[in-house]
């Protein structure tokens, strides 16, 4: 991905960061130009007549009210136009981030944290928000108070504004001392405000493991340990924020002695009139106003700069597994899977979990996958919608390598069904349209009743309206695998994976989902991960792995007569199942 700069984010909305600087301009021109209308009054207008004098301070009394409303529009444009304009490259942003999150492969999400990938998207971009809102307006308007009040200064009296612009140095030695302490601190703020994150988001999606082990203290000692350690690298960056601004609010004084010191002085010599002095006052006040802004500004640019820096880290990844350049759709699949001298291992690990794999899979054949776990079963289905890329050889449908079609294309004709079954937050009708995005309901209604899925959801309260909860909690697991099929019915794909499907569910509903299985199946090419034996006798062609790859393979009669790895397997599992 080529990187863009910070301040690309602005080109979609330049006329309104333009209006917002015009704005902010304008408001402090208005701060500069109000003292020199007092000093005008003080100095020159106070010496008319006296009727012409009360003439003069009215018109320029209205006319800094006037000024004074153009001023408030403007502080009005900036704040809310201007915090508009932040908000929009806020979401654009998240966009960006949310569809980098897309396109990573298993391989990234595999070593990372849920709740640290959340941080990054809430946390740390409402930071950047509020840099990009304030920061160039903060900056604009501090310049141009500070060098205008100086110029100004300098007009009024060369020997005292020079007198007041001498700490400057210091003050801008000690910000830049200070800076980099801080900008250390609040980078170590974000990394721990997303382990507490992350810890919160596992505890959560566990509540239920929490409580039917009674282990609410454990979670919470868990919990205090992360929110500790933010607290303690919260404590860093505020003491350095500490003597920051203290360092600079007695800067800031300081400049307001020396003014009215050497302006007192100036005064007895009649080197100064007095409302040369007032107005140096109301000016050296302009002049350290933006300082202090300044100093808020500081901290808005740590924490900003630092979350955008965790924002640009992700979407530095790149994803491993992306579309080739010549890669295309693919079109009438017919569903013939080849693996050729496949060989994969995962990124983590020096050990291939498959070596040199050959097979063929012919379309519409029905194949079951059996074996220990660890020896690759789940790993070589996760290989033919592209999950994981292949470490040596290649996996083909109907011929062409899956490398050369384009990744949405292939998953478009893949149905997966895991054990795992993962339902979105919403109504049982949103939940199977997520097989097919556009179905009508009469398709959706179809899909549930070829899942046996239809007449469990019209007993549900609102029927296909019904509100299942955060992943499903409302439905029982069969009720979940039965909705997950019905996406996949749905689909419709040449292509299919049962990955364990049926291994968690009680007997009635193993049966239910089995028949569904078997439905759904029917003239597709089909890939069975089986854990009970009894639910493969039927496949056409079982494939047995070991460590050394696929060691048996032909049907159930076939592989019980050979005597070998499957009929141990299975004579175990039938006295399993007898004896209870």
């Amino acid at each position: 991905m080529k990187k863009k700069s910070f301040m690309s984010y602005y080109k979609p909305y330049l006329g309104l960061f333009l209006s917002d600087m015009f704005f902010a301009c304008l408001g402090a021109a208005i701060t500069l130009v109000i003292p020199l209308i007092i000093r005008y009054i003080t100095g020159t207008v106070i010496g008319f007549e006296t009727d012409a004098a009360v003439s003069m301070i009215f018109r320029l009394a209205a006319l800094m009210l006037v000024m004074v409303a153009i001023e408030f529009f403007c502080n009005f444009y900036i704040g809310y136009f201007g915090h508009m304009m932040g908000a929009k490259m806020e979401r654009d942003m998240r966009h960006e981030l949310f569809g980098h999150y897309q396109k990573l492969s298993f391989t990234f999400y595999d070593d990372q944290k849920v709740g640290q990938l959340m941080s990054r998207v809430t946390n740390d971009l409402f930071d950047i928000s509020e840099l990009c809102h304030h920061g160039p307006e903060d900056l604009v308007i501090s310049v141009i108070r500070i060098i205008g009040s100086l110029i100004i200064l300098l007009f009024i009296n060369v020997p005292l504004a020079l007198s007041a612009a001498a700490l400057l140095p210091f003050m801008l030695f000690y910000a830049v001392v200070l800076n980099k302490k801080m900008k250390r601190a609040y980078k170590r703020n974000r990394e721990k405000i997303a382990d507490v994150n992350a810890q919160i988001e596992d505890s959560l999606s566990g509540i239920r493991v929490v409580k039917s082990f009674g282990n609410e203290d454990t979670e919470m000692c868990k919990f205090d340990e992360g929110n500790q350690r933010f607290l303690e690298s919260k404590r860093d960056s505020y003491r350095y924020m500490g003597v920051y601004n203290a360092g600079l609010g007695a800067f800031t004084t300081l400049m307001t002695i020396v003014v009215i010191s050497v302006g007192a002085v100036l005064l007895a010599k009649d080197r100064l009139d007095a409302s040369d002095l007032v107005a140096f006052l109301l000016m050296a006040a302009n002049f350290t106003d933006p300082i202090k802004r300044l100093v808020s500004f500081t901290e808005q640019f740590q924490n900003g700069m630092s979350g955008y820096g965790r924002f640009r880290e992700i979407l530095s990844i790149q994803p491993d597994i992306e579309d080739e350049p010549d890669a295309a759709d693919i079109e009438e699949v017919k569903g013939e899977i080849c693996f050729e001298d496949v060989s994969f291992r995962y990124a983590s690990s020096k050990d291939d979990v498959l070596h040199n794999l050959n097979m063929t899979v012919k379309p519409g054949e029905y194949i079951a996958l059996v074996g220990s776990s660890g020896v690759g079963k789940s790993t070589l289905c996760s290989l033919i919608p592209r999950f994981y890329e292949v470490s040596g050889g290649r996996v083909t449908l109907d011929g062409r390598d899956i490398r050369d079609i384009k990744l949405k294309s292939l998953r478009k004709n893949i149905g997966i069904v895991q054990q795992d079954v993962y339902l979105f937050a919403g109504t049982v009708y949103e939940n199977i349209c997520y097989g097919k995005q556009n179905a009508g309901r009469e398709e959706v209604i179809e899909a549930a009743k070829a899942a046996n899925a239809h007449e469990f959801i019209m007993e549900l309260p609102d029927g296909y309206d019904t509100d299942i909860g955060q992943r499903g909690v409302k439905l029982s697991g069969g009720q979940k695998q039965r909705l997950s099929l019905a996406r996949v019915f749905l689909k419709n794909p040449p292509v299919l994976i049962f990955d364990e499907a049926t291994s968690a569910l009680d007997n009635e509903s193993e049966r239910v989902v089995q028949e569904a299985l078997e439905k759904l199946a029917r003239g597709r090419t089909t890939f069975v991960i089986a854990h009970r034996l009894s639910t493969i006798r039927n496949a056409e062609k079982i494939l047995v792995l070991t460590d050394d790859g696929i060691s048996e393979q032909g049907n159930h009669q076939e592989l019980m007569e050979l005597d070998g790895v499957y009929a141990k397997f299975y004579r175990m599992q039938f006295l399993a199942g007898r004896d209870s």
